[in-house]
């Protein structure tokens, strides 16, 4: 086994660091097997055989396509309380240019977010709470597809997953290489930015590079839009509201054509906000700036705004119970309850805009280890069993054997 650098205790983590090599070797075979969005064969397959060794209660395949739902029930269920957990299961399109045994054996895939970790570390609590079953109730253990750009919580929504699996709460975690490990971040508000992207089309009229003043340069435009749209988050949203426009990819022309003015450029970016009223804000000026500027060179703009991902914003309540419960795990010290919102974006936001939850991170790494979609990024096996007991924790403590739930319950 393991040894952990970090501290942690408790009855539950004892539990399961008894078995974190076997969670070691799982999180490993699926780095060395990464699938993309609606693509996890292999991983649910893996994770279906697991569940049944654990003892789990009900396996459900085939919700969003590729996900997998797992029913645990506990020794009383007379509460009526369903708490759900979730783990994302999808890596990414990346060349891995780490060296170790278990890389990626699959060229241009690679878990390079962490998604193995996650997906062991439910496993983990799978296999605890089907063991103990110390709870009164049911808790659903939700394997998520394609998070990675593919929405696949809201696709797993709109094939009924909280009609089938009722749960009132549902409480989510991401490693998080910049906390240290063992430290456990929340904070009881967004979490995550929503995520958008904006297409905008300029179309003027293409001409010899020679001869411009017979063209109206889109090229020209296209910078004078760039600069324009950086006023809006700074002069437009106020300094306490967060927001960022970037505008990350321009295509116009042939380089073979040094010469050669084309008619039309396409610019693409994002824009990442917290609050929907910012939101509907940025996708206003963006239009009214673009079109602005365009007319004033002779040339015109469209701009295609896409909400991809909502913000990922906790329930306060249940933020305040999953610190509580981390608390119980790693004490006061290693819980930042207060944690800095992160202007990436996470699907988990679908789940949160209908149940009550939060969404926790998990640390993982300190300064020097590689942040997330690095190609040289792998997750932390030192932190299976205490994400895999932070999981089986918030079931226990939400839904105890005794009594209703505890005054640090989200229903408190």
């Amino acid at each position: 086994m393991l040894a952990p650098r970090y501290k942690a205790g408790g009855r539950i983590f004892t539990h399961v660091a008894g078995f974190h090599s076997e969670l070691t070797a799982l999180r490993r075979d699926l780095h060395m097997h990464p699938e993309l969005g609606f693509e996890e064969v292999y991983t649910g397959g893996r994770v279906k055989e697991a569940l049944r060794i654990c003892g789990v209660d009900e396996i459900h395949t085939g919700i969003g396509r590729t996900g997998l739902v797992a029913v645990i029930r506990g020794r009383k269920t007379t509460s009526g309380r369903m708490i759900g957990l979730r783990a994302d299961m999808d890596a990414l399109p990346m060349i891995e240019h780490n060296e170790f045994a278990w890389k990626s054996g699959k060229p241009g895939l690679m878990h390079g977010c962490g998604h193995d970790g996650h997906t062991a570390m439910l496993v983990g609590a799978a296999r605890y709470l089907a063991a103990t079953r110390d709870f009164d109730g049911t808790a659903v253990l939700i394997f998520q597809p394609g998070e990675e750009g593919f929405a696949g919580a809201r696709v797993m929504i709109e094939d009924g997953l909280f009609d089938r699996f009722p749960v009132q709460e549902v409480y989510g975690m991401h490693n998080w290489p910049a906390l240290k490990p063992g430290v456990i971040g929340i904070n009881p508000g967004p979490m995550m930015a929503a995520a958008d992207r904006i297409t905008i089309e300029v179309t003027g009229k293409g001409g010899h590079g020679a001869h411009p003043y017979l063209t109206v340069d889109p090229v020209l435009v296209s910078a004078h839009i760039i600069t324009a749209v950086q006023s809006i988050v700074s002069r437009n949203v106020r300094p306490i509201d967060g927001a960022v426009v970037s505008l990350c990819a321009m295509q116009a022309g042939d380089l073979g054509a040094m010469s050669v003015l084309p008619g039309k450029a396409t610019l693409v970016g994002t824009v990442r906000t917290f609050n929907p009223e910012v939101q509907a804000l940025v996708e206003r000026r963006l239009s009214e700036l673009c079109s602005a500027v365009a007319l004033g060179f002779g040339a015109t703009a469209s701009v295609r705004y896409e909400r991809i991902y909502p913000a990922t914003v906790n329930t306060p309540e249940c933020a305040h119970f999953a610190a509580d419960v981390a608390e119980s795990l790693v004490g006061a010290e290693h819980v930042q309850r207060d944690l800095e919102p992160s202007m990436g974006a996470e699907d988990f936001s679908f789940m949160l805009q209908v149940k009550r939850g939060a969404y926790l991170r998990l640390g993982q790494g300190g300064e020097a280890n590689c942040f997330l979609h690095n190609s040289r990024y792998d997750f932390n096996d030192e932190v299976l069993p205490l994400g895999a007991a932070l999981h089986a924790a918030l079931v226990e403590r939400a839904m105890p054997l005794d009594s209703q739930p505890s005054a640090a319950g989200p229903d408190a």
